[in-house]
């Protein structure tokens, strides 16, 4: 038996505010949307040319509050072939939340709280 990991979900409370960040910080594009017929939610893949994996982000109307995501110990990382560009496009943005230079990785906060990590390829 084989399992292949395919896509993560994050809720969101400002969809177009996430797949603004996403698409900036990350370029990740929307690749196809589900949207309930009641308009109760939508559900919006996200994804690159790198990789088959996707993050799904999730809007909920009857949800307006923030997420409550605990003490943030989980993250999705992403690998990058020019780290110092990554940063510098990431400290302009001023969502770096964490930076661990003698691991030579960082992490990036979106817009919900949800933490990224950044490794350099090696």
């Amino acid at each position: 038996m084989k399992f292949k990991m395919i896509h993560e979900n994050y809720n969101v409370t400002d969809l177009d505010r996430s797949l603004s960040f996403y698409e900036q910080a990350l370029g990740l594009k929307e690749k196809r949307r589900i949207t309930a017929e009641d308009g109760s939610f939508i559900i919006v893949f996200i994804g690159n040319e790198e990789s088959e994996f996707e993050l799904e982000l999730t809007w909920l109307r009857d949800h307006p509050q923030p997420y409550d995501i605990g003490e943030k110990e989980f993250h999705l990382a992403f690998r990058t072939d020019d780290y110092e560009a990554a940063h510098e496009l990431h400290e302009r943005m001023g969502c770096i939340c964490y930076e661990n230079p003698s691991m030579g990785i960082y992490f990036i906060e979106d817009p919900d709280g949800y933490w990224l990590e950044i490794i350099p390829t090696r």
